[in-house]
């Protein structure tokens, strides 16, 4: 049937774009780790992979809002899912050719936004879950990771005032070593999930044309509920795609914003890893690239505003502010080749 094809070929798509989503992101969990010389970055990957993974599996509070908050599930068909996922795999690899630490997860959601919109007019989006679960959240997330991260490091700065300089540098390679593991975690827990959000709509969009030709095991449970095999597969490619790295974003993040001790990495990762760890819970989609890389120009800010390479930190600033619209126009367009 070739309705039954077309799923598998989103579902193909969906695990493509979970491993791009992988090595494009690789860095946010292990840049700085890398960039102060606490890990190789062979050892980094291999790490942030398996954390990956780990983070992946430990919840689906993210994966329901974007299976069934973002869009009318009769207004998605596998065409609109598919338009999505390209348009915004076709972002990641555009922002990832040119070492841009853009977000994956607004690349998503803006690219379902364009297909729902090409397919089934502005009515089929949700606009209102779109400014409290995304557009709010683009905002509250960064600055948060900012300010926490700016009082982590004034707080530890203070701490070690007394030790010599030798002292805080072993600690805090030792210290950083947890803090990458739990923002691979906390990588995992976010990002993988978006992903299976998208093959569970793409599944209870089929099952609701279709609904006797699926094995149960395969479908989708009425309240939204992640199959145990989606959640396996997307853990597996995002884990996959972390193995492959992300050296030109990794050179970014780690070192073009602003060359960090291990101390201010281990700021930064912690807290990163907390206000993502945070929205998991809360099942909000936020964009790990603008967190970590909110922290670590708040790591940087107390030490000196000069610190902070202002220049490159804008251009990152305006490839977040261009994601939504432009994935959503690539999304679009796809959208409507195919109809």
């Amino acid at each position: 049937m070739a309705s039954a094809g077309l799923l598998l070929a989103v579902i193909v798509a969906a695990i493509a774009f979970d491993y791009i989503n992988g090595f494009h992101d690789a860095a946010n969990a292990i840049a700085t780790v890398v960039s102060t010389g606490v890990m190789p970055i062979r050892t980094a990957v291999f790490l942030a992979a398996i954390l990956n993974f780990v983070g992946a599996v430990t919840g689906t509070a993210v994966a329901h809002t974007i299976s069934s908050g973002l869009a009318d599930a009769a207004a998605v068909n596998q065409l609109v899912v598919l338009s999505a996922l390209l348009g915004a795999s076709a972002w990641n690899l555009i922002t990832w050719y040119f070492g841009i630490p853009s977000s994956s997860s607004h690349a998503l959601i803006g690219g379902l936004a364009g297909a729902v919109v090409a397919h089934a007019g502005t009515g089929g989006f949700y606009w209102s879950a779109l400014l409290k679960k995304v557009l709010l959240p683009l905002v509250a997330a960064p600055l948060m990771g900012f300010f926490l991260a700016f009082w982590v490091m004034v707080g530890l700065t203070w701490m070690v005032r007394h030790m010599r300089s030798n002292q805080v540098q072993k600690a805090s390679r030792r210290m950083q070593l947890v803090s990458a593991a739990a923002m691979a975690f906390s990588h995992g827990s976010n990002d993988a999930q978006k992903v299976m959000g998208v093959i569970t709509l793409a599944l209870t969009s089929f099952v609701l044309s279709y609904p006797s030709i699926l094995p149960q095991w395969m479908v989708p449970a009425s309240n939204g509920h992640v199959p145990l095999w989606v959640i396996l597969i997307c853990a597996s490619a995002i884990a996959a795609g972390t193995m492959a790295g992300g050296k030109r974003i990794i050179r970014t993040m780690g070192s073009k914003i602003i060359r960090i001790s291990p101390l201010q990495g281990f700021a930064a990762e912690t807290s990163g890893a907390l206000t993502i760890l945070a929205a998991s819970q809360m099942g909000i989609p936020v964009s790990t690239t603008h967190c970590i890389n909110a922290a670590i120009m708040g790591v940087g800010a107390q030490k000196r505003l000069s610190a902070v390479r202002w220049g490159v930190a804008g251009n990152i600033v305006i490839a977040w502010i261009f994601t939504l619209p432009l994935s959503a126009l690539m999304s679009f367009l796809c959208m409507k080749l195919f109809s």
